[in-house]
């Protein structure tokens, strides 16, 4: 999409119409929010204000990129794509090599054209390997006698024309439905990257595609998707393609516009990217780390701390909780109910510790854990602490690859260390 089409706002951030952002947009955007339950903005009355949801929508020739913020300086945009992109890499959302001085000095890269870029590649790798036959039933008029005859049809078509069969009968052919979802997502990509420099080359991958049948593709076609060892090659491609298919809404609710919306919860983007890098060093700390352990807690409603530490086995076995939450808290204290979960968190899981961990400019651990009040005096005690963790290198804008050693500093030392010690 060239600059001028394109508008780069953060999250939490209001966006009044005028100029690029017209009134027809905002009304796109206002149906796209009502069939989602209202959860990716704010409706006021000469504009939209966003909520935590970041990523990029495409409405109408209008390329509207979302991108996280923790605090309120005036830090450079491109800085903070970078910082999305890279949060998608890791978590493995986004499959993207560094973007080139020379494609930023061509164009503007978004979000959606690195996403659109991803999906074209893989289907000419595909293209490349040699793309797979599969067997599939096949109802229709035939010469020669073959499959099942369908007699009631055979009786009313062919009344005139003996010489024909209505059967049923199986074909091995690329027109299965594995190619028509990714025939599907191309065609989307094509009405998406007119005027872009990728739509010539969505024009080649579908010159290079083979003919296949146009069909309707919603959630439960995904669910019908073969899986096999002949369609291991394609699960990228179909991942990629389940994303822009069912994210895009053409003529929405009725309208005429054409919308293309990948948001991603950024609460949700952040847990998964400290899980990740704690994964990253586990192993030296003799730690096992997990995501979204489930409980019953209540007539059939579960509890799911973030992310579970647990080292040691049997009586040795220690156990400490992490709750992660995508906001800056430098000058206010956490919710009381973020403080109740943790209490609940420790309780359950048995937990001697528990952290609410935030991302911040500087990385800091205030007061170590404090005990909860309610147990002083009583045989067991837990306690909560808070964390800062600052998601740059010092000294740079790119992401700190090291926050998993630092947070599990803040629980148990090193194994290394230990060994160094006791030797």
């Amino acid at each position: 999409m060239p600059k001028g089409n394109t508008i780069q706002v953060f999250e939490h951030s209001f966006l009044p119409i005028g100029g690029k952002f017209e009134q027809r947009h905002f009304v796109a955007l206002s149906k796209l929010n009502a069939l989602h339950q209202y959860q990716y903005f704010d409706l006021k009355h000469n504009g939209i204000v966003f909520k935590q949801f970041v990523g990029v929508i495409q409405v109408d020739g209008l390329t509207i990129e979302i991108l996280p913020k923790i605090d309120n300086n005036g830090e450079d945009v491109n800085m903070w794509q970078g910082v999305l992109v890279e949060m998608l890499r890791v978590t493995r959302k986004l499959k993207v090599q560094k973007v080139g001085d020379a494609d930023v000095r061509k164009q503007q890269i978004h979000l959606l054209d690195i996403y659109f870029e991803w999906f074209l590649n893989e289907v000419q790798l595909l293209l490349h390997q040699g793309l797979i036959k599969q067997y599939y039933k096949e109802t229709g008029n035939v010469k020669a006698l073959k499959g099942k005859i369908e007699f009631a049809g055979h009786i009313n078509k062919n009344l005139v024309h003996k010489e024909r069969f209505y059967t049923t009968h199986q074909v091995y052919d690329k027109d299965h439905l594995v190619h028509q979802v990714l025939f599907k997502a191309l065609d989307i990509v094509e009405k998406c990257t007119k005027g872009n420099y990728l739509y010539s080359k969505c024009k080649t991958v579908q010159l290079d595609f083979p003919e296949v049948s146009s069909i309707s593709v919603s959630e439960a076609t995904f669910a019908k998707l073969p899986k096999n060892r002949k369609t291991a090659p394609y699960e990228t491609a179909l991942a990629i393609a389940r994303l822009i298919i069912l994210n895009y809404a053409p003529n929405i609710s009725s309208g005429n516009e054409r919308m293309l919306a990948l948001l991603f919860d950024m609460n949700s983007l952040w847990e998964e990217y400290v899980l990740v890098r704690l994964k990253q060093v586990q192993d030296e700390y003799g730690v096992r780390i997990s995501g979204q352990q489930s409980t019953s807690f209540w007539n059939g409603i579960n509890i799911r701390p973030d992310i579970v530490i647990e080292k040691g086995e049997g009586d040795e076995k220690e156990t400490f909780i992490i709750d992660t939450k995508w906001k800056n808290i430098s000058y206010s204290q956490p919710s009381t109910d973020d403080l109740r979960q943790m209490y609940v968190y420790n309780e359950y899981w048995q937990s001697d510790k528990a952290m609410l961990l935030y991302p911040g400019n500087t990385t800091s651990f205030e007061d170590d854990f404090k005990d909860f009040e309610a147990l002083k005096g009583k045989d067991k005690h837990h306690a909560c602490g808070l964390g800062r963790v600052c998601i740059f290198k010092e000294g740079s804008t790119r992401l700190n690859e090291e926050i998993g050693e630092k947070i599990l500093n803040w629980f148990t030392p090193k194994i290394n260390n230990l060994l160094t010690k006791y030797n």
